[in-house]
């Protein structure tokens, strides 16, 4: 059973706007994420899911709008956007893993270089993390030899060592095989049960119903509307909302 949800706001994004090539992209993003609480993310292609995490963890500048993380501003700040960063761990569609370092070495690259851990200190943090997504007897292998669900898993455990208040989660299984699929998904319901508090964007339908405290369903760069799983897969406000859910339910077969 998941963690109960803290009153405790966690982040905080208002009225967030991102234009590209002349385009809007985002147009007026505002939600509130509560410490122990999963948000997830749905819409169609091309409305802006994955700009609006990058906008949250700075990789995208928005036009216009502020985030707040635990009370204090991201945007417009003038402190170190990296110490930000490390608060907020990103898990993205294609691994990013470097190549010429073993699993253990993806995940103990940024304990080293970015918190200056001691190497000891972060090999160990960093065989923790791999043990938490099952991956420990994988350790000594590099990205190569290791399949997409494997390469996901290490990606989350990089994230996870940086001990961040927040993951962010950008259709982590899109570039996985079927197969691969379930072992990614198990590790982040995990986190959700353990009461990790996660953004996650995602068309896997039956797992959002199942890990969400709350849907966001976005259109055109914007919020149509929100609520719990049971809300919007049985009684959602829009039709718009309604066509989408029926159209991705056939297609994914949840």
């Amino acid at each position: 059973m998941q963690k109960g949800i803290d009153k405790v706001v966690v982040l905080e994004v208002e009225d967030i706007h991102k234009k590209y090539r002349g385009q809007d992209i985002l147009k007026g993003i505002s939600f509130k994420v509560r410490k122990g609480e999963t948000k997830v993310i749905i819409g169609p292609s091309g409305t802006g899911k994955s700009t609006l995490l990058r906008c949250i963890n700075q990789l995208t500048i928005p036009d216009k709008g502020r985030i707040w993380l635990e009370g204090e501003e991201v945007i417009h700040t003038k402190k170190n956007i990296n110490q930000f960063r490390q608060k907020m761990g990103m898990v993205f569609q294609d691994f990013n893993l470097f190549d010429h370092l073993t699993a253990l070495g993806n995940v103990e690259i940024g304990l080293t270089r970015v918190k200056r851990m001691d190497k000891d200190e972060a090999r160990q943090k960093a065989i923790e993390e791999l043990k938490k997504v099952g991956l420990e007897e994988q350790a000594n292998l590099y990205p190569a030899q290791l399949s997409g669900g494997q390469k996901q898993r290490v990606s989350i455990a990089r994230a996870l060592a940086m001990d961040p208040k927040v993951m962010l989660f950008d259709e982590p299984t899109s570039a996985l095989d079927p197969e691969l699929i379930g072992e990614v998904l198990e590790v982040i319901k995990n986190l959700a049960i353990q009461g990790m508090t996660m953004i996650l964007v995602t068309h896997e339908m039956g797992f959002a119903r199942s890990v969400a405290n709350e849907i966001i369903f976005m259109e055109d760069g914007k919020i149509l509307e929100s609520g719990p799983p049971y809300q919007l897969f049985n009684n959602p406000k829009y039709e718009r909302t309604k066509r989408f859910l029926k159209k991705i339910t056939e297609l994914y077969g949840e």
